[in-house]
Formats: C-alpha cells, structure tokens, sequence
C-alpha cells in the first residue's frame, strides 16, 4: 500500500541505523500510524529536512497539519497518545524518565566515545567502555527479576532505550557476550529478534503502516 500524499499521512525523515530514528519507528508501527518514510543520506540531507529542521538530525516527523516534531522522544509520544494497544506509555513516570534520561545522556556520550573514539582526540575507548557498563550494570539489576524493564511487558522505556545498548553490545560483541549481563543479554535479545523490530528493519520501505 503506497502513501497516498502528506496531506494525509505524517511525512518521516529517517536513517535507518540510527537508535533515535529506530525507537521512533517502532512507537509509530506499534501505534499504527503510517507515514511517509524517506531514508536520508546523511552526507547528503534532504534540503526539505533542513527547512523543517535545521538541526538536521534525524528523525524529523511532519504531521499533516504542518507541525514538526524533531526529537524521537516527542515523536514516541505523539505517536502513542493517537493509539497505544499495548500499554506502552508508563505509569511509573519517575523510574522510566531517570533511566531514559541516562540513557539518552551519560551512556550515550560513553557509546559516542566507546564506538567512535576518532571522534574525540585524546579519549579512551576502553574507560568510555567501562562508563558505559554501569549503566548496563544498573539495568541487569532492574531485569534480574522481570522481563522487561517495568515488568513484565514491553513499555516505552525499553523501546527508548534498548537500541542504544544495541549499539553498545554490537561494537564489540564477543567481549560484549563475556560480560556478567545474563538479563541484559536476554532483554535485548527478545526486543531485537521481536517482529516489531525485524520490520521496522528491514531495507528498501516506502512507506510505514
């Protein structure tokens, strides 16, 4: 089924790869709001993303009435006030903000400075690694006894975060599988093999149901 025009339908800048465009994709299918999907090159952004944008990071949502949401965490959320079949917006408010908020802050400088240590002159990888795993440290504790991160059911905090340790577990992966991360291991495991996931994945789409 192809979009039918951005009068109708949300318009969404995206990069595949990118954990912030991913978690956005995944609340949007989830709530079943289909949109217009362009793929953007980062060495060549779309000058229409820009305008809308200037910041030019991804993922950028045009909604039909012309307002811009330009930061994934936003888009989460409209996406599932409009439909939220599965309860994923959280009732514990506190816990999911201060894990979001670490993960989208200390942890993701640690993944920047760990995965991409030419970024940053002078830097070492290998401690930007270790600052990385108290965060996943912290996260085993929360999964030692529950499937996912408020329980027993996926919520909007595992969504927001796990593409980030995705991330983290993927730039080494051997070492990554020594760890003592046993629920870590198993959480991300179910959330990247979900079908949700392998969906929003997959090469080459046009378009978002």
């Amino acid at each position: 089924m192809l979009s039918k025009g951005r009068d109708l339908y949300p318009l969404l800048y995206s990069f595949r790869r990118c954990p912030y465009a991913m978690r956005a994709r995944m609340a949007l299918y989830q709530a079943g709001v289909q949109c217009e999907l362009v793929e953007v090159e980062l060495k060549a952004k779309p000058a229409a993303m820009l305008l809308l944008s200037p910041k030019g990071s991804v993922p950028v949502l045009q909604l039909p009435s012309g307002e811009v949401l330009d930061e994934s965490l936003d888009i989460m959320h409209w996406a599932l006030v409009q439909n939220d079949p599965a309860a994923w917006l959280p009732t514990s408010f506190r816990l999911s903000q201060s894990l979001i908020d670490e993960n989208d802050g200390s942890f993701k400088a640690a993944l920047d400075r760990y995965k991409y240590p030419q970024r940053f002159p002078g830097g070492d990888s290998a401690e930007a690694r270790d600052r990385g795993m108290d965060f996943l440290y912290k996260l085993n504790v929360q999964l030692n006894d529950n499937a996912y991160l408020l329980g027993s059911q996926v919520s909007f905090v595992d969504i927001a975060t796990f593409p980030f340790v995705r991330q983290f577990a993927n730039t080494d992966g051997l070492w990554f599988e020594t760890q003592a991360l046993p629920a870590v291991r198993r959480w991300l495991g179910s959330l990247v093999n979900s079908d949700l996931f392998l969906i929003i994945m997959a090469k080459n789409r046009s378009h978002l149901l």
